[in-house]
């Protein structure tokens, strides 16, 4: 019988895999770049499958709270991949069912904002302004504002970045057996 506390933290991949693609995924929403197949590549196998994995190695850890979440947005890249796609010929989705779809999302990932008020100021900070991104692309969606949608993409940047840098500080740390990037 293995001990879990000799399994490696799940946790960057996950931050990582979400925050890469979250940093893609905005930088087209702010105007950049068309969304192409690198970003929908993104979504199915970092954001989507890599995050699967860490929240179903959180599940072995017995970490709930990290297997949800990443279990969660894993299947919420594949998710929003196959609207995108709009695979088997399905109706595509509105502007309307799309606010509905973000804002579920976002009212998920308050509640888990909520369970990040006793853990360090970095992942209270990646579903603080997750959170806000919800919230932005549903405005966006329900009033078709360009403005608003590029507002939603430089602040989903900054949320991607956010993640990328707790996912970073949480191997450096622990590879060094130090603190070497503060998460607070």
């Amino acid at each position: 019988m293995s001990n879990n506390n000799n399994l490696a933290n799940p946790a960057p991949l996950g931050l990582l895999g979400f925050g890469m693609t979250t940093v893609l995924l905005n930088i087209h929403n702010a105007g950049f770049f068309e969304l192409n197949a690198m970003i929908l590549a993104m979504g199915i196998f970092y954001g989507g499958i890599a995050q699967i994995f860490a929240g179903l190695s959180e599940f072995k850890k017995g970490n709930t709270f990290g297997m949800l979440a990443f279990t969660s947005y894993g299947l919420f890249w594949l998710t929003l991949v196959f609207i995108i796609v709009k695979p088997w010929g399905v109706v595509p989705a509105n502007d309307f069912s799309m606010a509905m779809y973000f804002i579920a999302w976002g009212v998920f990932t308050f509640f888990l904002f909520i369970g990040t008020l006793n853990g360090n100021k970095g992942t209270r900070v990646v579903f603080g302004t997750l959170t806000i991104l919800f919230a932005l692309l549903a405005i966006r969606d329900l009033t078709e504002s360009e403005l608003i949608g590029k507002i939603a993409g430089w602040e989903g940047i900054f949320c991607g970045l956010s993640a990328i840098y707790v996912g970073l500080a949480e191997t450096l740390n622990e590879k060094l057996g130090k603190e070497v990037l503060p998460i607070g």
